[in-house]
């Protein structure tokens, strides 16, 4: 299926892991709904979700981030300098608000942007710029943002690039699937090796926004996919980094719900406990959580309760809005101490853009 720039429908084409029990849709069929479940806050908007206060700052951010873009179309600064992650990212904060390559106030940065990224395609599908640290991180998100941007687009006039971006977009999924280790999850390097919960998060939702787009994902990896995240549950609801024992954190938790979702599970006692810890843990104004990987954090907590819906949304948007809020720089930006402003700000404006429901990638 096909995604009109305005689009806040059901995403039609989902993917279902068998691995909760539930029978999966038939993966021939992409027009399969996902079985019926707790609504989400897609279509269940809650009052005042979008304040003055939210619209001064996004627009303050959308163009502070602008003006960091780099000359070659790539965000990111210092040792995070042209990256296809953050880049992935800013385009996607841009997308948030309705801009598409030759369409919106920000197009033409999107359009820079995906050139940036297109560029950096290897034949391998690998996607990744000079000097990548992780590059599995950067994939994922690259692939996330090709697959949003095709299903987008396709068909909007330009098919020399619509072909390119579909060309790279198979070739990633491939490299995704073949580079999947044994226990069902990835690690930093295209090598099915170890694996984390964090790299494996990034290449669940390229998969998922690759599957939306009309691309072949094949069961097998997500089902894999989903039996890792399931083992990297702890008792207390949250998620360890790796299989082996370690502590919950908060981050890493919130991708570990985010992943479930987005493997198409939508009723799961592992996202109830996952959740109540999340709520326990990391609520903004309420727990005084560890502010490692803040906007990491946030950036997958926001859709666990986005995609949760009812109180969860209810309780802990209006919480990260004000959060975030106040928490913009003067010149318009938000600063991550590790990774940079154009990271920060990127994260912080797909976070605060939720509501306006524009990103595929976001709904049930």
């Amino acid at each position: 299926m096909r995604y009109p720039g305005r689009t806040s429908a059901l995403v039609a084409a989902v993917l279902i892991a068998a691995a909760s029990g539930a029978q999966p849709a038939d993966p021939a069929a992409p027009s399969a709904e996902p079985a019926p479940g707790p609504a989400s806050a897609q279509n269940n908007a809650i009052e005042g979700e979008i304040t003055p206060e939210l619209d001064r700052a996004v627009t303050r951010g959308l163009a502070a981030l602008a003006r960091t873009q780099n000359e070659d179309g790539s965000f990111g600064d210092g040792r995070w300098g042209r990256s296809v992650a953050i880049t992935a990212l800013a385009c996607l904060a841009f997308m948030a608000d309705g801009n598409l390559p030759g369409r919106g106030a920000y197009g033409e940065q999107v359009s820079r942007g995906l050139d940036f990224v297109l560029a950096n395609c290897s034949e391998s599908g690998l996607i990744a710029a000079e000097a990548a640290n992780g590059p599995m991180y950067g994939h994922g998100f690259a692939t996330l943002f090709l697959g949003e941007i095709y299903g987008m687009t396709a068909g909007d006039g330009d098919a020399e690039r619509s072909a390119r971006i579909h060309n790279a977009l198979l070739k990633a999924v491939r490299l995704i699937q073949t580079t999947q280790n044994d226990q069902g999850g990835w690690r930093y390097n295209p090598v099915p090796t170890d694996a984390d919960v964090s790299v494996t998060i990034c290449q669940i939702m390229g998969l998922r926004a690759a599957r939306n787009a009309g691309l072949e994902v094949a069961r097998e990896t997500i089902d894999k996919a989903v039996e890792y995240v399931r083992k990297c549950q702890n008792p207390d609801g949250g998620f360890k980094y790796q299989l082996d024992t370690g502590p919950s954190a908060w981050p890493r938790s919130a991708a570990g719900v985010a992943s479930l979702y987005y493997a198409g599970i939508y009723q799961d006692d592992a996202i109830d406990r996952g959740l109540k810890y999340l709520q326990e843990a990391a609520l903004p104004g309420r727990a005084n959580p560890n502010k490692a990987h803040y906007f990491y954090g946030h950036y997958y907590a926001v859709q666990a309760m986005y995609l949760a819906g009812g109180p969860a949304w209810e309780a802990w948007w209006p919480a990260i809005r004000e959060e975030l809020v106040q928490a913009q720089q003067p010149d318009g930006l938000w600063d991550d101490p590790t990774v940079g402003e154009s990271y920060g700000t990127a994260m912080s404006l797909i976070i605060l853009q939720m509501p306006k429901r524009y990103l595929p990638i976001f709904q049930k």
